[in-house]
């Protein structure tokens, strides 16, 4: 309990200062509803998250995919307790005002207890993080495009870009990064076999939001050139005295 009592104040610390975050937006920018104030904090702790996880995994190290279930360093002890405090504020505020569906609350789940064993266990800390470096940095893309909805601005040149983006960094980070990393993992003889199962779930989380993001990406391209199409037939004098040309 003694070594557990440092992670335990650090991720209070954590929850605080997320809860403090978003009340803080709730009272300042209180012209947006909760929704988008949350969203705030999501985004702000994705492009952290992204940062610290990506120093702990490629400069201070070590490696995840030569080294899973090495033991716990401090900063990776401290980039996780940071993220802890996040999920489970994230978790709390989902649950309240019903948002989210089933697979995103088993994501919000396997995360905080993913996080909660190696930080008991004391080792596989740096294979958690990479799974936070992977998951986290698809989701500023998400939280843009929200935005980028909510503001009536997402169906533009931009949105496309956003869209593009978050399916390119999420097919090939989450599913081809992330299934090498599983594999390290599940060959490795160090990790417990209670944190390979860990990681066998997360991954198969991620194949549930991928085959969701697949039908998302069919009906927009779909949609996309059918709009084309329609617009190739008469690309010109569409509108004549400011009514449609029916000769098009």
């Amino acid at each position: 309990m003694r070594e557990m009592a440092a992670p335990m104040l650090l991720v209070t610390c954590s929850l605080i200062f997320w809860v403090s975050l978003y009340l803080s937006f709730c009272q300042f920018n209180n012209q947006q509803h909760y929704e988008w104030n949350c969203r705030l904090v999501t985004l702000i702790h994705g492009v952290f998250i992204v940062c610290f996880s990506a120093y702990v995994g490629f400069i201070d190290g070590p490696w995840p995919f030569t080294h899973p279930g090495s033991p716990n360093t401090e900063l990776q002890t401290q980039v996780l307790c940071l993220s802890l405090g996040y999920f489970i504020f994230d978790m709390c505020w989902c649950i309240y005002f019903q948002t989210e569906g089933l697979v995103m609350l088993s994501h919000h789940c396997l995360s905080i207890l993913g996080i909660v064993m190696v930080l008991a266990l004391g080792h596989s800390a740096v294979e958690v993080n990479a799974v936070i470096f992977g998951s986290e940095l698809t989701n500023p893309f998400l939280q843009i495009r929200w935005f980028l909805r909510e503001s009536g601005h997402y169906h533009s040149v931009l949105g496309d870009i956003v869209d593009l983006l978050f399916v390119l960094l999420f097919s090939c980070v989450r599913i081809g990064i992330g299934g090498r990393l599983l594999y390290c993992e599940l060959t490795s003889p160090v990790p417990l076999p209670v944190v390979k199962l860990a990681g066998v779930a997360m991954y198969a989380v991620s194949w549930l939001f991928m085959l969701s993001i697949v039908k998302f990406a069919w009906r927009k391209i779909n949609h996309k050139y059918k709009t084309w199409r329609e617009w190739s037939r008469c690309p010109f004098h569409l509108y004549a005295n400011g009514h449609v040309n029916k000769a098009c």
